[in-house]
Order: C-alpha cells, then sequence, then structure tokens
C-alpha cells in the first residue's frame, strides 16, 4: 500500500507546474544556425526585473546548446506574456452535521488557503533575421504565487524556460 501511495504522490507531483508547446517551421534546417540575439524592442508585458531573469536563462540554455550570442545573428529571440491573477483553489473544508429520525441538517464551507496566484502564458518565438519569418514557437502555461520572493521567481523562470527549449532545436526526429 506504501508504494501505491508513493506512486500516486509523484503522479500528482508530475502533473502540476507549467505545460509547454511548440511548433515549427519544418522545412528549415535548423542545424545550420549558430548564432543568436534577442529581439531588439521586445514589448513583452512583465516587469524589466522578470524580463532579465528571461534574458539571463535564455542566454544560459542557448549557450549550453552550443549558440553563440552575436551582433550579426541567424536567429532572434522574442517573447511575450500574458499574465491575469486567480484566487488560490485550495481550500480546507469545515463541517457541521447533524441527524436524526428523518430530519437532518448540515453547514459547510471553505477557507482559502495559499494566497492568490499569477497564472502566466510565456510565449517565446524564433525569427530568421535573413528572412523576418517567425520559424520556432513555444508557449507555456506556469503559475507562481502573488507574493512570489525573488528567489522563487528565479525558480519559476529556470523551470519554465527549461521546459520551453527542452525541444529546441527540432531535429528531423520530432
Amino acid at each position: 500500500m506504501k508504494v501505491f501511495y508513493t506512486l500516486l504522490f509523484l503522479v500528482l507531483l508530475c502533473s502540476c507546474g507549467a505545460t509547454a508547446t511548440y511548433d515549427y517551421d519544418t522545412e528549415k534546417d535548423f542545424t545550420t544556425y549558430s548564432t543568436y540575439n534577442f529581439y531588439p524592442s521586445i514589448s513583452s508585458g512583465l516587469s524589466e526585473l522578470d524580463e532579465n531573469r528571461i534574458f539571463k536563462y535564455t542566454d544560459s540554455i542557448l549557450q549550453e546548446k552550443g549558440f553563440l550570442k552575436s551582433q550579426n545573428p541567424q536567429f532572434l529571440v522574442n517573447f511575450y506574456s500574458e499574465e491575469f491573477i486567480s484566487k488560490s483553489q485550495n481550500t480546507i473544508g469545515i463541517g457541521i452535521g447533524s441527524s436524526g429520525r428523518n430530519s437532518s441538517v448540515g453547514v459547510s464551507g471553505g477557507i482559502p488557503i495559499g494566497g492568490d496566484e499569477v497564472n502566466q502564458l510565456l510565449t517565446i518565438d524564433i525569427i530568421d533575421t535573413k528572412t523576418d519569418l517567425l520559424i520556432w514557437q513555444a508557449k507555456a502555461n506556469g503559475d507562481y504565487k502573488v507574493k512570489a520572493n525573488p528567489k522563487q521567481k528565479d525558480n519559476y523562470y529556470a523551470k519554465i524556460l527549461a521546459k520551453i527549449f527542452k525541444p529546441f532545436p527540432p531535429n528531423k526526429k520530432n
């Protein structure tokens, strides 16, 4: 029974967190790209601090994949975000009940726990500089607490960007 609960916990843990989808131009040979930079006028809808986090983690990930940041890049990275705040869906239930001969009375309620969350849809575009066309795009849904501290935001962006860029560059098998 202990194994069952452990597996259930792992399934629930894996099902939580950011989800990412991607699309790309199947006619492009991504092995020809070796240099990148960021789009010169990014209008992300994020704070400057969050933009800097995305710059930092994207640089790190792309450089780990063998790309070089250049003033004359072969592709540009653009990003933007849509955000909304939602109330926590986690509650603690409290109930009082009574029943007697063919009658019953019950009272229940939920107390929200965990605080409000920022739900974010982060989109990353990769644009070919020669053709000025979109060649790869990823979208990721994630959330973090409204009152997240800088370390929590760093962790959030590190994880979501790692998930976004995992399938980049696409190979012929994807």
